[in-house]
């Protein structure tokens, strides 16, 4: 079996705050010890599930947390940015299965730090779905016909995987109080937890179908203000909807609309505000 593992920060064990995930602040460095550590209870578990190969994305802001010196030595690590795909850069037909490692809910949603891509994203819609990471990483996975077996993160995050795929393996380790507070497991236990998970989930995966995206979708971003969709609507081929703040484009595949995706948060990401 061939294994496929996308790692985000935000639902990682004990992190709450963007001084957890952002590298210039001073809870960084010991957080990415503990996403190192993380990825490694769920590639061990895997590797004694009999997978004979495993890729690990790194799939948080820069992608270049997790410390490749500390990873299970058999796995290989995709790391750094700019990457075609982001978080799901290398996933293709290939693969048996997807894990998804440290994921959060999507944005305007209960979960600790929830966000879509960027924290200017209100919704971000394929055709009338509401889609995070989540649910856009694993619309990707479906394109190539593998299935999402396990997500790790939040009770939220949990949440909202199981509306979106049947079946799927869910691995809480943490609690949401808000946005910025959890209630917690300790490494120590997420590891276990993890470990335990992973093992269910490939115990599990033939009860697990890929998420099939639409053949034509359509893409719908609202972002938090009118300034954003105007960066965002300078992509070729997209439109602002009237007297909002979505903009819109039509894609031939789920690829295409994933790299619009890209695209559009990265230019509104060029918006001052004043």
């Amino acid at each position: 079996m061939k294994l496929y593992i996308s790692v985000d920060m935000e639902g990682i064990t004990g992190l709450v705050d963007q001084t957890h995930v952002d590298s210039s602040r001073h809870n960084y460095d010991r957080s990415r010890v503990i996403m190192t550590e993380e990825a490694n209870h769920v590639i061990t578990s895997a590797f004694d599930q009999g997978c004979k190969e495993v890729i690990v994305n790194d799939s948080h802001s820069k992608m270049n947390n997790l410390l490749i010196e500390k990873l299970h030595p058999e796995t290989q690590l995709i790391t750094g940015d700019v990457k075609p795909y982001s978080m799901v850069q290398g996933l293709d037909e290939s693969f048996n299965g997807a894990v998804f490692v440290g994921y959060h809910a999507r944005a305007s949603m209960k979960g600790v730090m929830s966000h879509s891509m960027i924290f200017g994203v209100r919704n971000m819609y394929i055709n009338d779905v509401a889609v995070g990471e989540l649910g856009f990483n694993a619309y990707v996975a479906g394109y190539y016909g593998v299935p999402v077996l396990m997500v790790a993160g939040d009770d939220q995050a949990a949440l909202e995987a199981e509306e979106l795929i049947p079946n799927v393996t869910t691995a809480i380790v943490k609690e949401t109080i808000s946005r910025s507070a959890a209630k917690s497991l300790t490494p120590v236990k997420a590891g276990k937890l993890l470990h335990e998970k992973t093992a269910l989930a490939l115990q599990n995966q033939g009860r697990v179908k890929p998420l099939t995206p639409p053949e034509r979708p359509l893409l719908g971003i609202e972002f938090a203000n009118y300034g954003q969709a105007e960066w965002a609507n300078l992509m070729p081929g997209t439109e602002i909807l009237p007297r909002t703040t979505t903009v819109q484009y039509q894609a031939k595949n789920i690829l295409e609309a994933y790299q619009a995706m890209l695209v559009m948060t990265e230019l509104a990401m060029g918006t001052k505000f004043c």
